[in-house]
């Protein structure tokens, strides 16, 4: 196992202590300039350097769901071709024409799956995932937009508890966990909570029924949070990182 921070939120530098993880390698892009699409391919390809010389599965903690285009990114330049089982409080399948926030993150899955390629997967030289080899796991707070969307989308829709080795697709995959699919009373902290979600408890068990099954390349955690909001993040961070 390797364990890879990446101190960002989307392509602002965190600073240091907001993901407490002790990591054997810290992504730090040089230079960091440019427009916010710009800075956000530099992290991600930085990101997906790190991944492709990693040895062991690697485990990429960052502070932002957009990371997770540079952790596939990595395995496909190894000759992994991953499927992507996502967990998150939210849909993140918004496109720049239906994001009313302008939020970037709220796109991450999307463009993942191939919106955008010009502003992101080309950038990072990401083989963008077909949507029927993609799971999104809750997702119990979503637009208007997203919910049309994924209304018809090939994308899989499943609930944490429903998680298993027949449920996801087929060959290794990557295990994406945004930390806010945990109920926000569960996990003080949040950036974006969201209430009526699974405990931790239940979260982890669903990561450890996955990787049982010995398929997940990578694991790659979204600390979408505010630091400093109690020892619970520590203890979410140690657990989550005792999985692989």
């Amino acid at each position: 196992m390797t364990t890879i921070l990446v101190p960002f939120h989307a392509n602002e530098r965190l600073p240091d202590g907001d993901v407490p993880v002790r990591a054997d390698v810290t992504v730090q892009p040089r230079p960091l300039d440019g427009d916010a699409w710009d800075r956000l391919a530099r992290v991600c390809a930085a990101t997906a350097d790190a991944v492709a010389a990693a040895p062991g599965t690697p485990l990429v903690f960052s502070g932002d769901c957009l990371i997770a285009g540079g952790t596939v990114a990595g395995l496909q330049r190894t000759g992994v071709d991953p499927a992507v089982v996502w967990l998150d409080a939210h849909g993140d399948v918004h496109t720049l024409e239906t994001t009313t926030s302008g939020y970037l993150g709220g796109l991450s899955l999307r463009l993942l799956t191939g919106a955008h390629p010009d502003r992101y997967a080309d950038r990072i030289g990401l083989r963008p995932v077909a949507p029927e080899r993609a799971v999104l796991a809750d997702a119990r707070d979503l637009d208007p937009a997203e919910a049309d969307y994924l209304s018809t989308s090939a994308i899989r829709r499943l609930t944490v508890p429903e998680l298993s080795a027949e449920t996801v697709p087929p060959g290794p995959f990557v295990l994406h966990v945004d930390v806010d699919v945990i109920d926000a009373a569960d996990l003080p902290g949040l950036r974006f909570p969201v209430p009526h979600g699974p405990s931790a408890d239940e979260v982890l068990a669903a990561c450890e029924r996955l990787v049982a099954t010995g398929r997940v390349a990578a694991l790659d955690v979204a600390c979408t949070w505010f630091p400093d909001a109690g020892a619970a993040q520590a203890r979410l961070i140690a657990r989550l990182a005792g999985l692989i």
